[in-house]
């Protein structure tokens, strides 16, 4: 199976990379989007998908700044 890990800063974080996208967009003639937060994905094939949590928080994501979700995406 695979699964899809998103991972992003979690509220009231500072998150600099979103700030740098959202003050580039007017030059890009984009007016409606607003208060850009970046993160990343990443995407694994598992076997056993209770070990997927585990792996989260002990490796891929710091739980103090980060919040992540855990997505199937098919096979």
């Amino acid at each position: 199976m695979i699964a899809r890990v998103l991972i992003k800063p979690k509220d009231g974080i500072l998150d600099p990379q979103g700030k740098a996208v959202e003050r580039a967009l007017p030059t890009l003639g984009v007016t409606s989007v607003s208060e850009v937060r970046v993160g990343r994905m990443v995407e694994l094939h598992y076997e056993d998908r209770a070990e997927l949590q585990s792996l989260c928080e002990k490796l891929l994501v710091n739980p103090l700044i980060e919040d992540y979700e855990i997505e199937d995406a098919g096979e």
